[in-house]
């Protein structure tokens, strides 16, 4: 079997009797052809949809569509399941590789011209979502770094709330732009991004198959009114990068051979309060501005949020980061962490 990214999407249709499906999820990726579509029929009216692991190295994706496809009831309603970075998870050491080495990112290849191997299974999905016409999709992911559960959505209203409550208690909404399956669908139906949680960890594993279950059993979809919906509403988000040719590092204190260095545990700060003046690194003397940060409106703002004061990476203003990871390859491959504030739910508005 090719461990390459051949650039086709592989329809495999009814998988049959769910019990012949390998039993474990390792195996049912091994079997795999490439990145794949299945379909399984529902018990009544109604469509939906769940992708996962459009990153090799985040498994519960997967794990959630395996158990749900080897489940002997069927679901709700007539269901789509698409499982994206096949080769990259394969490739050893499994479960490592966001995306092939040389090759792009899937989640960043959900907008045109649809180039290269990644660009044509983004196109290829995007045409199969929309010819099956779902009431609604979910994708499904993890963090490189200890978060909770979360979701998120293009949007602020009580179709995403309401799927999201049922894997999560926490939605940031996001205006970024970034080429991910969910803002090409956006204007489709309503779809969100679920981050299960840390990858490998059993308990992400289970708010992604639990989550699944109650998604895919509901006759009707849950709806919840923004200002009473009860999920903890973020936005406002900030994606702050390692600025490029610039070294990272993490460890307990600074590391000579790093232009920024944070802490071995800096995801401990993820979804905490930080108060204006917070350390949160190290910068190396003599070293170039560290940080990119973008805004939804595409301003580069990292020097309106961040300072260097006596060699530390301080925060200029309160702010929530999400999505810390320790991982310093993955960090530099996507970004180092995001910036959220809470929303007043009446208006959508940041507090």
């Amino acid at each position: 079997m090719s461990g390459g990214c051949d650039g086709e999407l592989h329809d495999l249709g009814e998988l049959g009797a769910p019990d012949a499906l390998p039993t474990c999820a390792d195996a049912f990726l091994d079997a795999l052809p490439g990145a794949c579509i299945f379909h399984r029929r529902g018990r009544g009216r109604g469509r939906r949809a769940v992708a996962g692991m459009l990153h090799g190295c985040e498994p519960s994706g997967l794990r959630a569509i395996h158990a749900l496809l080897r489940r002997p009831e069927p679901p709700a309603v007539d269901t789509l399941f698409f499982v994206g970075a096949v080769a990259a998870a394969r490739t050893p050491p499994r479960y490592r590789h966001r995306m092939l080495p040389g090759g792009r990112d899937l989640n960043r290849c959900f907008v045109a011209p649809f180039a290269g191997a990644e660009g044509a299974i983004a196109g290829a999905l995007l045409d199969a979502v929309r010819a099956f016409a779902p009431d609604a999709l979910v994708d499904l992911h993890n963090n490189s770094g200890h978060n909770p559960a979360y979701g998120v959505g293009t949007r602020l209203d009580p179709e995403r709330l309401g799927i999201v409550s049922l894997f999560a208690d926490r939605y940031v909404w996001s205006r970024l732009r970034l080429g991910s399956l969910m803002e090409a669908l956006a204007d489709d139906l309503p779809i969100v991004t679920v981050e299960c949680g840390h990858a490998g960890d059993p308990a992400a594993d289970e708010v992604a198959r639990r989550g699944v279950a109650r998604f895919l059993d509901a006759a009707v979809l849950p709806r919840l009114p923004v200002e009473t919906g009860g999920l903890q509403l973020l936005g406002g988000l900030i994606r702050v990068c390692l600025a490029p040719s610039l070294a990272l590092a993490f460890d307990g204190r600074p590391h000579p051979e790093a232009h920024l260095t944070f802490d071995v545990d800096v995801d401990r700060h993820n979804f905490q309060p930080l108060a204006a003046g917070s350390a949160i690194g190290w910068v190396r003397a003599g070293a170039p501005w560290p940080l990119t940060a973008h805004d939804a409106d595409g301003q580069e703002v990292s020097r309106d949020w961040f300072a260097v004061h006596d060699g530390a990476l301080v925060t200029l203003r309160p702010l929530m980061p999400i999505m810390m990871t320790t991982n310093p390859r993955l960090a530099v491959e996507d970004c180092l962490f995001y910036v959220v504030r809470p929303l007043t739910a009446a208006r959508g508005d940041c507090a």
